[in-house]
């Protein structure tokens, strides 16, 4: 019926969307979801162009970076997502993942992203591990990015000061910057604190 899985996937995806009344929030995960996936690069896949074509407007697409498990998310690739997607992506942020490898867990700051990153990005959802309690400081940490973007946005003249010195724990060079150890130094006070509160309640 199609001549594309690109085309097809749009058209039932479309075919949902209204069916729902178009809600403001409707996401699409594309076969391509990372770089590494696509054929040759993100600009110049077909099945992303079409994508970008066809789907519309108000669908939200998916986007994990690089690779499926991102250590970097950049600017310029963010640029590259949006010009073929014909909309700014939904980051679906792999970092602290650990359901492909239960042995690992992740308790390190949420680091390895550009700052100035916001105005590029629909939206950012985070893939947590597993285990509820080891991603305290995960979640605490991208809530200190956030608001370093947040602030970022309110004083546009110092977003997108981005360098590859800018990534990392050198994030906190540039003052009012997001800091991934200064973020993991506030996280572990929290998670002590909370740690201790839970410790008095009754029956513990």
């Amino acid at each position: 019926v199609f001549p594309s899985l690109a085309q097809a996937q749009a058209s039932v995806a479309n075919e949902v969307y209204r069916e729902l009344g178009q809600p403001s929030v409707f996401l699409f995960c594309p076969t391509e979801y990372c770089s590494s996936l696509c054929s040759p690069s993100p600009s110049k896949s077909c099945y992303l162009l079409t994508l970008g074509q066809e789907l519309l407007p108000g669908i939200g697409v998916i986007w994990t970076g690089p690779k499926v498990v991102s250590r970097e998310l950049s600017a310029t690739l963010l640029e590259e997502v949006e010009g073929v997607l014909r909309r700014r992506p939904v980051i679906w942020d792999n970092l602290y993942a650990n359901d492909y490898d239960c042995r690992r867990v992740f308790l390190g700051p949420y680091t390895g992203r550009a700052p100035g990153l916001m105005p590029r990005l629909r939206g950012l959802l985070l893939n947590p591990n597993c285990e509820l309690q080891a991603n305290f400081i995960p979640i605490h940490t991208l809530g200190s990015w956030f608001q370093s973007e947040l602030r970022s946005c309110a004083h546009p003249d110092h977003a997108g000061m981005e360098s590859a010195a800018a990534l990392g724990d050198s994030q906190g060079t540039q003052e009012g910057s997001y800091s991934p150890q200064e973020a993991l130094e506030l996280a572990l006070l929290d998670w002590v604190a909370e740690i201790n509160r839970q410790a008095l309640e009754p029956g513990r």
